[in-house]
């Protein structure tokens, strides 16, 4: 076994090891796989626990053999070795004895590139406990990302990763001024709270706003136990709610149907320097397709399909009305779409000027789009008329 172990790692051939039948019934398995950080191979291991908490330990290669030898027979009864050229199998009987399935070939062997492997390099690191993350369960107190939540804690560092990439738009050397509309349980608050004011030394007041008053209250009082003392919480209309100045940047994640484009209208209304929305559920669209011509019996004929036109094009004329009202706009991937379909996210950097003719050839595009369509969406009124 040991001396399996010793080739797969040695070479570079392991694609993934799994431990599993452990002795601590607190623990479900562990696995294993190589990787690269900053140019030196480790071997990557997940311990995963019953109470969904993950363990993560980066093992140089030079002992990974004997630090995974070594957790046989005592603590798991089986591991399997996956590799390019074959697998193995190892197993302890009840007796004790070890029986190795050694099936993989020694010659032409095939080294995993670790390019593809590196380790991600977090805004908010996965190996230390952060507070806001705690409070929130995202977190032990130890540290541990808990397993259900790892693809909220992916989609937390992903969004601080755009926010990062136009930070040089946001920051203007005075205290800021942060809007998230439609906050829901604000996850993303907290996180871009924590990211201006612990990583960035920033000064910040920040409003967050949602009509669910027993979120909101929940999340006040967590900012109060963690002292965030310039991130507030109220209940109430995005549409009511009086901005103090100016954003210096605007979010909201997964505000359903029109609240997106309520949050996009307040947004613009307020001038904010930027806008990063994430839409959810475009139901508006498609309760009012009607397109004109060659597209009518070609749409309407399966409905899965009008959706998810439904879905693009009212996102595409989202970031058509940002344009006419002076924002350079993109539309980006938050995460991976196999994790959640609603991975669009509309980001908007307001422009110093754009000139008549060009805001004016945007709204006949615009027209002619919603015309052909048959559509009359929110946003026209007010905002391309």
């Amino acid at each position: 076994m040991k001396e399996v172990l010793t080739y797969v790692t040695e070479n570079q051939t392991l694609r993934k090891l799994t431990l599993s039948k452990c002795a601590d019934s607190n623990i479900l398995r562990a696995t294993g796989r190589l990787i690269e950080i900053k140019g030196v191979p480790f071997l990557a291991l997940e311990t995963f626990y019953a109470d969904g908490k993950v363990q993560q330990k980066n093992i140089p290669l030079g002992e990974a053999s004997e630090t995974i030898s070594a957790l046989i027979p005592e603590q798991y009864k089986q591991l399997n070795i996956s590799t390019a050229n074959g697998d193995c199998e190892v197993k302890v009987s009840k007796k004790g004895k070890i029986t190795v399935i050694d099936r993989i070939k020694r010659s032409n062997a095939v080294a995993v590139n670790l390019e593809h492997n590196r380790q991600k390099q977090y805004i908010i690191p996965d190996d230390k406990p952060v507070d806001f993350l705690i409070a929130l369960g995202v977190q032990d107190p130890a540290g541990f990302i808990y397993d259900k939540k790892r693809a909220k804690f992916r989609q937390i560092n992903r969004f601080l990763e755009i926010v990062a990439d136009v930070e040089s738009k946001i920051l203007t050397g005075h205290e800021l001024y942060i809007l998230d509309l439609c906050c829901g349980k604000s996850y993303l608050s907290f996180a871009v709270y924590y990211y201006f004011t612990v990583i960035r030394g920033c000064k910040v007041t920040m409003d967050c706003v949602d009509l669910k008053k027993d979120v909101i209250e929940y999340c006040a009082s967590v900012a109060e136990k963690l002292h965030y003392d310039g991130l507030h919480f109220i209940a109430g209309d995005i549409r009511d709610f009086p901005v103090r100045r100016t954003p210096d940047l605007t979010v909201s994640l997964h505000a359903c149907d029109i609240a997106t484009d309520i949050v996009l209208a307040k947004g613009m209304d307020s001038g904010s320097r930027v806008i990063l929305s994430t839409p959810c559920c475009h139901h508006e669209m498609m309760h009012q397709l009607k397109p004109t011509g060659a597209f009518t019996d070609f749409l309407l004929e399966h409905s899965i399909l009008k959706q998810k036109l439904a879905d693009a094009a009212t996102d595409a004329l989202r970031c058509k009305v940002l344009e006419i009202n002076g924002y350079d706009v993109t539309a980006l991937e938050l995460i991976d779409p196999e994790e959640t379909p609603k991975n669009v996210l509309i980001r908007g950097i307001k422009r110093n000027s754009t000139s008549n003719a060009k805001i004016e050839k945007l709204k006949a595009e615009y027209k002619e789009i919603c015309d052909t369509l048959g559509i009359h969406p929110y946003l026209w009124d007010g905002y391309v008329k």
